[in-house]
């Protein structure tokens, strides 16, 4: 069984969360001078960003030394109401004092394959000549189809061995993804998932005591090399455990 804290509510989970995203930045930023931090989208997240947009959290980190990037993108523009981008903007991103070179965005206004090679290259241009990206913290949700990122059940994206990043064609929603890659996520020093809610608890119970079948629950592909892995859950969620 991974490191898994449950709280009694969506409330605290947020407040747990955001004390740890407050944590690992000092830590980083103390050791090597930057924190570079992978988002991730949905409801849960955005009440976590606009707590760390508040007072009693923004003041806890030296914001022009955080670098911003995004676990996966919808092929939409960054003004579409369905972009993850969009959502960490008006939530925490707008009321930082972060440079606009600091934040690295998918762009998912352009071609799939395009913006999954932009965003590649972004990300080797930043963490350099190495074998995968080694993100300070990654932050993942789960969906209640056992996805995370925009890593789905069944999708070609699950048995990428060298791409950090790829286009990922979604046929349950018609749909393309942008999304970094299992090997790309399992190097992070820190996989965080938040998921809360009793619609995850069935799921959540399959995905860490259930039959390891990553291709049915791409949840269950990520386990860091060499990093910690954590799952941030609420009561709710917690309730099949």
């Amino acid at each position: 069984m991974p490191d898994v804290r449950v709280y009694p509510d969506s409330e605290q989970l947020t407040r747990a969360a955001a004390h740890l995203f407050v944590d690992l930045a000092q830590k980083a930023i103390e050791a090597q001078g930057q924190f570079s931090v992978a988002l991730s989208g949905g409801s849960t997240p955005e009440a976590l960003y606009a707590l760390l947009a508040t007072d009693e959290f923004a003041s806890r980190v030296e914001w022009p030394r955080v670098h911003v990037f995004w676990g996966d993108e919808r092929c939409v523009p960054p003004d579409h109401p369905d972009s993850n981008y969009l959502m960490t903007r008006g939530a925490l991103l707008e009321h930082m004092p972060l440079p606009s070179h600091n934040i690295y965005r998918i762009h998912g206004e352009l071609l799939p394959e395009q913006a999954a090679a932009d965003y590649e290259s972004k990300l080797r241009l930043f963490f350099g000549d190495v074998p995968a990206p080694r993100f300070d913290l990654m932050w993942l949700g789960m969906g209640d189809d056992g996805h995370t990122a925009s890593l789905f059940p069944h999708t070609d994206a699950l048995n990428e061995q060298t791409k950090w990043v790829v286009a990922n064609y979604v046929a349950s929603k018609e749909t393309w993804r942008i999304t970094l890659t299992p090997p790309a996520i399992n190097a992070a020093a820190n996989v965080t998932f938040l998921v809360s809610g009793e619609g995850k608890a069935e799921r959540l119970r399959q995905v860490l005591k259930g039959e390891y079948q990553p291709n049915e629950l791409p949840a269950q592909f990520l386990k860091p090399i060499n990093g910690n892995l954590l799952w941030l859950v609420d009561t709710k969620a917690a309730a099949l455990l």
